[in-house]
């Protein structure tokens, strides 16, 4: 195993990356706080929501292309705010020719608006589409093994299943569920929604997760600079400790200096 977290990459679709934190770009302030979010996190891959951002749809509003130049960070675009496959869908078609052929996106399909839960039917229907399509599909589901693994099958490059509701800030609700899928996967496995503060972030690398994606824990905080910061070396801890490999729980004490050999 490497000892050197920083040298430690892991691979999306053929490509390497060495930052295992992924970080969105809305709810901001503005878009310098974006900007300087974005580099305190370290993060080299940026989630945007394309129904919500201006990424050339519109050419009298600022665009984020601008703020966060696609030769310095890997765009990954998401289906945010869409509750069924054929949107969902489209909105990735129209990313792809906004972003001259970009195939790498984020699918999610949501169930409701009140949980924001992932309609998984409806994801799977439109990864489908998408794979056939010739997209690298990144997909949003729920902590189920048997649902990522399925999707996993279908073909898509990442599964990255919730940790709580999107934006709850709640943490992993479900540590068992992350860890079996995880082990059952082949590809990468990416924590998505529901971290809140660095521990959460922590825990979902020493659960074995290949990284975390996340917005609202960073965009939210009182400080976003400071927690963007936070989250970066919680990812860090939290893949080293992974790769140390923690002592076994025990029920009763285990005294760090031995009574044996005492010399009085």
């Amino acid at each position: 195993m490497p000892n050197d977290t920083q040298k430690d990459s892991f691979s999306i679709a053929g490509h390497e990356f060495t930052s295992r934190l992924l970080v969105g770009t809305g709810k901001y302030k503005d878009m310098r706080e974006t900007r300087q979010a974005i580099d305190a996190s370290g993060a080299e891959i940026v989630t945007i929501a394309v129904r919500r951002t201006n990424i050339g749809q519109d050419q009298d509003q600022p665009n984020i292309l601008e703020v966060l130049p696609p030769d310095e960070y890997t765009y990954l675009p998401n289906t945010a705010g869409c509750y069924d496959a054929k949107t969902a869908v489209r909105t990735c078609r129209l990313a792809r020719e906004l972003l001259d052929g970009h195939n790498l996106v984020k699918l999610e399909v949501l169930g409701d608006e009140k949980t924001l839960f992932p309609d998984v039917v409806q994801t799977l229907e439109a990864a489908e589409t998408l794979i056939k399509d010739g997209f690298d599909v990144m997909v949003y589901t729920n902590d189920d093994p048997i649902m990522a693994k399925r999707l996993e099958e279908t073909g898509c490059v990442a599964v990255m299943p919730l940790a709580a509701p999107i934006g709850s800030g709640l943490g992993i609700r479900n540590r068992l569920n992350i860890r079996t899928i995880v082990e059952n996967a082949k590809v990468p496995i990416l924590v998505d929604a529901g971290v809140g503060t660095a521990s959460d972030a922590a825990v979902a690398m020493e659960l074995g997760c290949d990284g975390v994606l996340m917005n609202t824990a960073i965009a939210a905080a009182q400080n976003p600079l400071l927690m963007a910061s936070a989250m970066k070396k919680a990812i860090q801890a939290g893949r080293e400790a992974y790769l140390a490999g923690r002592m076994p729980a025990k029920r009763f004490a285990s005294a760090s200096s031995p009574i044996e050999g005492l010399f009085f």
